[in-house]
């Protein structure tokens, strides 16, 4: 008997088909992140923003001490080598022709009574007053006959006249010039509407201090500290300035308009720089472009800001 082999046919395989990728859900993204440029540009102006109020609080006081060092171990120099400046004109010029040039270290202030110890420049424009006090042009150099002005600010930039107030008749103070040390002693203080002092009789000298009145960064006028020579006064140099030759960004509680030209530059490559990181966030990561952001909008905003504290009130 024959057997009969019989195979069972294979069960076919099954082939899965590929399955088609599911769709996004909502609306395909396309063209420019509105959302993440708008988010971006923000960050970018409250940080612009925040970071002038720590300028005008914090990094201004440190831009202060700086020029101050510099400028203090620059006029002791001069003032060994009896260079340092005794008038208006500028002692390196031999055909006594040339303005000594404003922010030029031309004194030097000591006020114990409020632990005041400063480098005065020429010039009381926003900027000059930025390093330290600043000699008003159209008066005579302090230690000389006749009245000089010094201006300094009461809060931003170190503050170095922020405590002026505090004097009372009677304390004493040095300045310090080409022409030798000058003793002062305080005669009083003044505000809007107070009497003025008596006129300088001759071959006296008097020193008046100006700063602002009022509240820190919300001056309400002007405060001065007339304060009358009492070591020998020296000779005075013809003026070669007057009030009418000042520009009207050094008097008093004035801001300097040529601030102006610069801070629309800085301004522009501001904005340029925040359109560049919010641009290049879209297309990096995000670490990587913040550490490219940083030190450039820093460095920008800084110069922004210290345009921007120059349109301010001189003696703030």
């Amino acid at each position: 008997m024959s057997v009969v082999e019989t195979t069972e046919p294979m069960p076919p395989v099954e082939v899965a088909e590929p399955q088609p990728e599911p769709e996004p859900h909502g609306p395909a993204r396309t063209g420019f992140p509105i959302r993440r440029v708008l988010s971006t540009t923000l960050i970018i102006m409250s940080a612009s923003l925040l970071g002038f109020t720590l300028y005008i609080g914090l990094i201004s006081s440190l831009h202060y001490d700086r020029a101050q060092s510099i400028a203090y171990a620059d006029f002791r120099v001069d003032l060994a080598k009896a260079l340092a400046p005794t008038g208006p004109l500028d002692p390196n010029d031999t055909t006594n022709r040339t303005l000594l040039a404003p922010g030029s270290a031309m004194a030097v202030i000591d006020i114990p009574e409020i632990g005041l110890h400063a480098v005065v420049f020429e010039g009381t424009t926003s900027d000059v007053l930025e390093s330290g006090p600043g000699h008003l042009r159209d008066t005579q150099y302090p230690g000389q006959v006749g009245i000089s002005e010094i201006m300094g600010r009461a809060a931003a930039y170190g503050g170095p006249f922020g405590r002026i107030g505090e004097l009372s008749p009677g304390d004493e103070f040095t300045t310090t010039t080409g022409q030798g040390t000058a003793r002062y002693r305080v005669r009083d203080l003044r505000r809007a509407n107070d009497r003025e002092p008596p006129p300088v009789t001759a071959g006296h000298g008097r020193l008046i201090l100006v700063t602002a009145d009022g509240f820190s960064f919300l001056p309400s006028g002007v405060l001065h500290v007339d304060a009358d020579l009492v070591s020998p006064a020296q000779p005075a140099p013809p003026m070669v300035l007057t009030a009418a030759n000042l520009a009207p960004a050094e008097q008093p509680l004035a801001g300097d308009s040529a601030a102006w030209l610069p801070l629309v530059l800085w301004g522009q490559g501001l904005f340029l720089a925040a359109g560049l990181i919010t641009w290049a966030r879209t297309r990096w990561g995000r670490w990587q472009v913040w550490i490219v952001a940083v030190p450039l909008l820093s460095f920008l905003g800084l110069s922004v800001a210290d345009q921007v504290a120059r349109l301010f009130l001189n003696l703030m």
